[in-house]
């Protein structure tokens, strides 16, 4: 489902999420779970697939991929609110 829209009139997710390790992951879902309309992205493109397929099967949540951080952002609306995470290590 595309909850969120790349338009420029219509720019309409809450928060990106960039980092899909472990943690980033369950914080988009749970973000997601309370009704805010998420896009995430990563690095590596698999992560953002796995998220967004989790959300599809932890019920239809409203939560998006992006291809890169450009493309994350313009799917944002203003002011743009993003949460950065970056792995340990």
């Amino acid at each position: 489902s595309n909850v969120c829209s790349s338009d420029p009139s219509n720019m309409s997710c809450d928060i990106g999420l960039w980092g899909l390790a472990v943690m980033g992951q369950n914080f988009a879902l749970n973000m997601a779970s309370h009704g805010f309309k998420v896009v995430v992205g990563n690095r590596t493109q698999s992560k953002v697939d796995t998220t967004v397929e989790r959300a599809a099967d932890e019920g239809d949540l409203p939560l998006v991929g992006s291809t890169s951080m450009e493309d994350m952002v313009s799917k944002l609306s203003k002011p743009r609110k993003i949460v950065i995470l970056v792995m340990a290590g």
